[in-house]
């Protein structure tokens, strides 16, 4: 017992440290995402038409579009690095219930019988190590990229709706010109256009009224 207990003390240090590898790749993962959604960004925003009449609106959207992938890139970084710590601090127990326990005593002939046994008793931590590094990295590349997708593009989509939503909802009809590049002398013609229109409609509601008291 008290033995098992020691090797079950070397191999959780041991898996441990093996873990602890995979924060590198994890965030290597968050920062390749962040490069290609970036240069998705870039080229679309350049190549739509329909934005390049408007260069305000465009570089508004450029730095809120930067703004919003900076900061889900440092989310998606803490999550995936919760998920790699979560697998190294707290292991699945079942996995070595289900281990044989003899210790395997093959090895050297030549050497004696404790040699052997402590021969076996490594090998048999490396092997189980080895298998629980093997599980725990299948379920990381499944779980990482579920948490890359949504922290930098589902998160970071929603956040850019809610954040052109709520800025343009504040902009007045000025404001909104100017971001749009509209030329100050149609701007003013068309709020001249839209006085004028509310006085004709006015002038007509008096004529109705005075048309049906008649």
């Amino acid at each position: 017992m008290a033995e098992r207990k020691s090797a079950w003390i070397n191999e959780r240090v041991l898996i441990e440290g093996a873990l602890n590898y995979f924060r590198g790749p994890a965030e290597a993962s968050v920062d390749a995402v962040h490069f290609v959604l970036k240069e998705l960004v870039r080229k679309s925003i350049g190549e739509t038409q329909e934005l390049k009449r408007f260069p305000t609106l465009q570089a508004e959207i450029a730095a809120a579009t930067s703004e919003a992938l900076e900061r889900f890139r440092d989310e998606s970084k803490k999550t995936v690095i919760r998920l790699v710590d979560m697998e190294s601090s707290y292991l699945t127990v079942d996995f070595f219930r289900r281990l044989p326990q003899e210790v395997d005593k093959g090895g050297n002939p030549a050497a004696t019988t404790m040699d052997r046994y402590v021969e076996g008793h490594f090998r048999r931590i490396g092997s189980n190590v080895s298998s629980y590094v093997g599980m725990v990295s299948e379920t990381v590349k499944n779980t990482i990229p579920k948490a890359v997708v949504y922290c930098q593009v589902r998160e970071a989509k929603q956040s850019l709706l809610n954040h052109f939503y709520t800025q343009l909802g504040k902009k007045e009809g000025k404001q909104l010109s100017q971001m749009l590049d509209e030329d100050p002398a149609l701007m003013e013609r068309r709020q001249q256009c839209a006085k004028r229109l509310e006085l004709y409609k006015g002038a007509r509601d008096e004529i109705d009224s005075v048309s049906w008291a008649r």
